[in-house]
């Protein structure tokens, strides 16, 4: 299959479908962290989402969608960037020609914007001991089945839970492309899953 993964930097995704014998290419602003197949830009401005793919995952910015940021809501509706951050995350909603479409998110306001997601996973139900809700809303893919449930540690918190794990990273330049990054058991899940024509 042709697939699309959008705003990916990591080439998680993408590596994933590509090692599965898919062409797979990545999409985002910033250049991919892993040598491959990947195009630099503005996705919109490229017209990349007009051409015939087989399906498109896509990870739209979440930076002011994310209830995590709730505190900051009532400014960035002011100055537009809560706008602009629907706008953008809407026009994946939009991909009539593509038969396989998935928008992935963190917990955030376009459940109430658009609507509930389809699916809502954990890292910790794919082999990784992390917590880390994420909002999956599909068309014409199933939903995604856990590939390796892990138990709750002793402690009651997830590695990334603790003061030095992921959800707990201190301001920094790079804090926000370690949030990002699809979980490699997620990214196999949905290859394995969704790679079957």
């Amino acid at each position: 299959m042709k697939i699309l993964v959008a705003c990916e930097f990591s080439g998680i995704v993408r590596d994933a479908f590509r090692a599965r014998g898919h062409d797979a290419v990545s999409c985002d602003l910033l250049p991919t962290e892993r040598p491959g197949p990947h195009l630099q830009g503005d996705i919109l401005e490229m017209g990349i989402l007009d051409r015939a793919w087989d399906m498109v995952i896509a990870h739209p910015p979440c930076t002011h969608l994310a209830v995590s940021g709730a505190g900051r809501f009532a400014q960035k509706r002011a100055d537009g960037r809560q706008q602009e951050g629907i706008d953008f995350f809407m026009r994946f909603t939009r991909l009539d020609h593509v038969p396989r479409v998935c928008i992935e998110n963190p917990i955030c306001i376009m459940s109430s914007v658009w609507r509930k997601p389809d699916q809502i996973i954990q890292p910790y139900e794919y082999g990784h001991p992390e917590s880390k809700k994420t909002c999956l809303w599909l068309k014409g893919l199933p939903k995604l089945v856990p590939t390796r449930i892990l138990p709750l540690p002793e402690s009651g918190r997830w590695a990334n839970q603790t003061p030095s794990g992921q959800n707990k990273l201190g301001p920094s330049k790079d804090r926000a492309k370690i949030r990002s990054r699809t979980y490699q058991g997620i990214a196999d899940a949905m290859a394995e899953q969704w790679g079957k024509e």
